[in-house]
């Protein structure tokens, strides 16, 4: 039959009690705060979303006016204003 010693383990954890544990006053310690310094397109970007955020996603006045000509029937499309915004989006020098 085997038999452990138990013996040793109380003076193992005797030596760690009187070690004896060493705190940080925190008084002391000179902590620098966090510091966050934002580039100029990073200052530009965080501009234009805030104000992308104080924009209705509708512009309701328009499409009511847009409505109402169209039960009229007096509304009429441009189609020249049609294409010049269609080809602004267009990149001509991208490759698919």
């Amino acid at each position: 039959m085997f038999f452990m010693n138990i013996n040793r383990i109380d003076k193992i954890i005797q030596v760690y009690n009187t070690q004896g544990i060493k705190k940080i006053d925190n008084s002391k310690v000179n902590s620098k705060k966090d510091e966050l310094k934002l580039s100029g397109k990073a200052l530009e970007y965080q501009f234009a979303v805030n104000s992308l955020k104080n924009v209705p996603d509708t512009r309701t006045e328009l499409v009511e006016k847009i409505k109402e000509e169209i039960k009229a029937g007096t509304y009429e499309v441009d189609g020249k204003k049609i294409v010049e915004k269609m080809m602004e989006n267009i990149n001509f020098d991208k490759r698919a």
